[in-house]
């Protein structure tokens, strides 16, 4: 038996220099969120208050548009959440894997 202790595995997120700053939140499923992180725990379970849902195109259901629909303040489980990251200096960029359709 070995007297090496080990304490729970250290999260390889730095939420905590989010918090209280707005971010983008995507969920497993292709749910978009925005809003000010108040708070999370070592689930990834997150507290988001001022939230927004960015609604999806009804013709294209892999597309988000810019609509959305307030939320307010909302906690999503750290089990739907894929990527956490800040809305400032954050763009969306062309997917180069993707053919894209001209009109």
């Amino acid at each position: 038996m070995s007297n090496n202790k080990r304490g729970p595995p250290k999260s390889i997120l730095e939420l905590q220099k989010l918090i209280d700053t707005k971010v983008r939140v995507k969920c497993v499923g292709g749910r978009e969120l925005s809003g000010v992180l108040k708070g999370y725990d070592e689930l990834v379970n997150l507290v988001i208050d001022e939230s927004l849902e960015f609604l999806r195109d009804p013709d294209d259901m892999e597309r988000v548009t810019d609509q959305y629909r307030k939320l307010g303040l909302v906690v999503v489980r750290g089990t739907q959440v894929s990527l956490v990251s800040p809305e400032e200096g954050t763009e969306e960029i062309a997917n180069p894997f993707v053919q894209q359709v001209e009109d």
